[in-house]
């Protein structure tokens, strides 16, 4: 089990953004994801576009057509961009105003499930998005209409 706790990226006009920040680790999630793919010169179209798309998301908001679902039916899970890319972005698309972003990585394979660290990265962002709905409905994590509120510390 890791702790982890809900950190913020970007409160734009359109969407506020958080990503994922386990205790143990110095950077998070969405850090993580960018300091692997920001200096990779063959992925730097693919990297800037996904960047890019980010940006019209805070600016916008976290508008369904930006995304390609990846998850199961029962969560919030997708990924970025739905672009032909090699790169996904993981992420808990929760409403047009709330997204959390995980960590990704290049696809190679078919499906995310073929491919051991990115099924990591699915699996975290489903584990932890049980975790926000339970602490909604047990009142410890208040989700308003652009914010999640809360102090928890989630045991991923």
């Amino acid at each position: 089990m890791k702790e982890a706790e809900i950190a913020l990226v970007n409160q734009g006009k359109g969407c506020t953004i958080y990503t994922i920040q386990f205790l143990m680790d110095m950077d998070s999630e969405f850090e993580k994801f960018v300091n692997k793919f920001k200096n990779d010169a063959e992925l730097n179209t693919d990297f800037q576009r996904l960047i890019g798309v980010l940006g019209k998301i805070a600016g916008e908001g976290a508008f369904e057509r930006y995304f390609r679902l990846e998850g199961k039916a029962n969560d919030r899970v997708a990924a970025l961009p739905v672009l032909q890319s090699k790169l996904r972005l993981y992420c808990l698309r929760l409403s047009d105003k709330i997204l959390i972003l995980g960590n990704g990585g290049v696809k190679n394979t078919q499906t995310y499930q073929a491919d051991p660290e990115l099924q990591g990265y699915v699996l975290t962002l489903q584990r932890f998005d049980q975790l926000l709905k339970e602490g909604v409905e047990n009142g410890s994590i208040e989700v308003t209409e652009t914010s999640i509120e809360t102090d928890n510390i989630f045991e991923l």
